[in-house]
């Protein structure tokens, strides 16, 4: 079983990743980029100072400065130094089938993926606190699009990304829960949805 699981894996990982043109070889490795992102980050903050004030503000950023450090962390410390699963792009069986991109390969262990847990932790986080549905649309395409990135530029396998998600998304509503308990202790204001 776990022998026809791993060879799906590999076979649905070289199918995604050989989908691969020289134009979407520059836009997969900007997606992938962890300072995009950054104006993203810097603006739903700053939106979240602007409409609930510095109270919810300065709590919301904490949540989310403390979400990143679990779903970094974890990621690597709990899964890719436990199990030590070979990224792609370093598994001899299949490396020389593997597309990467200006010869980045990364880290020498992929599971999970650090990258689908941070943007489905941060997604599933952000979209609770929200509560709006145009934006949880719009922010877990966004964590899809990073993730799939990954697979595309050779890194990680699809199950990679699926463990990264999940993970992810504990760690979002997990946080998200603390936060909305202390936030009805100690804040006055009620949030409502954004929309």
């Amino acid at each position: 079983m776990y022998e026809q699981i791993t060879a799906f894996d590999f076979h649905l990982f070289l199918f995604l990743n050989s989908l691969h043109t020289p134009l979407f070889d520059t836009i997969m490795a900007v997606v992938s980029a962890k300072m995009t992102w950054v104006p993203l980050y810097l603006g739903i903050v700053a939106f979240i100072f602007w409409k609930y004030k510095w109270k919810t503000g300065l709590l919301s950023l904490l949540a989310m400065v403390l979400l990143l450090v679990l779903t970094d962390q974890t990621s690597v410390k709990l899964f890719k130094e436990v199990f030590e699963r070979l990224r792609p792009c370093h598994q001899p069986r299949i490396s020389h089938l593997v597309h990467i991109v200006d010869g980045h390969c990364g880290g020498k262990f992929g599971f999970v993926s650090s990258h689908a847990t941070n943007t489905f932790g941060f997604a599933a986080f952000t979209a609770t606190f929200f509560r709006a549905r145009k934006f949880t649309w719009f922010i877990f395409l966004w964590a899809i699009i990073v993730s799939y990135s990954r697979i595309y530029l050779g890194v990680h396998y699809p199950s990679d990304i699926v463990g990264g998600a999940i993970l992810g998304m504990f760690w979002g509503f997990f946080v998200y829960i603390f936060y909305n308990k202390f936030e009805d202790k100690y804040l006055t204001n009620n949030r409502k949805s954004l929309f």
